[in-house]
């Protein structure tokens, strides 16, 4: 059975090297999976976190949120690979010039 419209499946990993923890996301960031996106990112005990967020189709203010809360967990050591959707959530939402972002 061909769904066509079916959203991207949401899914969070991560690969830790040393003190630094790599979290690759997929598919659509909200309510409902921007908890899961922040608890993988700090699951791993680490002093630097890189979130590729490049393959996120979707991202609501849950996932400002978890995002903003992550940089303030870990300043200066977070880096955001966003896609373009994000990228422009983030501008829109005024965060298009944090340090932690950087461009598409």
């Amino acid at each position: 059975m061909d769904l066509g419209g079916a959203p991207p499946v949401f899914s969070a990993s991560a690969e830790l090297a040393g003190d630094h923890v790599h979290v690759t996301v997929t598919g659509e960031v909200d309510m409902a999976t921007a908890g899961t996106m922040m608890q993988t990112a700090l699951r791993e005990p680490a002093r630097q976190v890189t979130l590729d967020l490049r393959a996120v189709t979707f991202f609501d203010s849950a996932a400002i949120h978890a995002v903003v809360q992550l940089a303030r967990r870990f300043p200066g050591a977070l880096t955001v690979f966003p896609s373009r959707q994000v990228s422009r959530v983030l501008e829109i939402s005024g965060l298009g010039g944090q340090d932690w972002l950087r461009p598409t």
